[in-house]
């Protein structure tokens, strides 16, 4: 049986992991009343966490471009390959979307992107009043749309490996 290279399956984790950090991030620090020191380390980490998802997906998608994934389960009915297919699509797409749409929305607000406190990514947008509040709603649903699509890659991985095309429990032991 084919499998993920191993390298495809570390960015694939470490991409996972970034992405549910970053998600815990922004629910924490957007509750965080007020502007202080602590909700102001939170932005930056999550910024931080962002930009690193950003490299990481590109990384990623250098690396699919010259190493194919395995094919599909033979097991797999043809939509279920389709709809794979197309969510694989979607979640590489959000990858990039999600992290592009919150550094916007920092430059729409005047807030330049220090990565890990070291350098200043480009400014590639001036401030502007009116494009923030877009951004900022831009951002907050291609986030949610990540999550959902997350949990739906989450519980197709799990129904796969633990539930045969009849729907019924693979047995487990020998």
């Amino acid at each position: 049986m084919q499998r993920y290279t191993s390298t495809a399956v570390l960015l694939h984790w470490l991409i996972a992991l970034l992405v549910i950090a970053g998600f815990t991030m922004g629910l924490v620090m957007t509750d965080i009343p007020g502007i202080t020191p602590t909700k102001l380390k939170y932005y930056s980490w999550h910024k931080w966490i962002g930009v690193t998802v950003l490299a990481l997906a590109a990384l990623r998608l250098l690396w699919r471009a010259r190493h194919a994934p395995p094919p599909y389960p033979a097991s797999m009915q043809g939509w279920e390959k389709s709809a794979a297919h197309g969510l694989h699509a979607l979640l590489y797409a959000l990858i990039f979307a999600v992290p592009l749409s919150g550094y916007f929305y920092t430059l729409a607000a005047g807030v330049p992107v220090v990565y890990l406190g070291l350098f200043e990514l480009p400014v590639l947008i001036e401030p502007n009043p009116a494009l923030k509040p877009v951004l900022k709603q831009v951002h907050f649903w291609l986030t949610m749309l990540l999550a959902g699509s997350v949990a739906v890659h989450v519980a197709a991985a799990l129904k796969h490996q633990f539930i045969d095309r009849d729907g019924v429990f693979k047995r487990m032991l020998p």
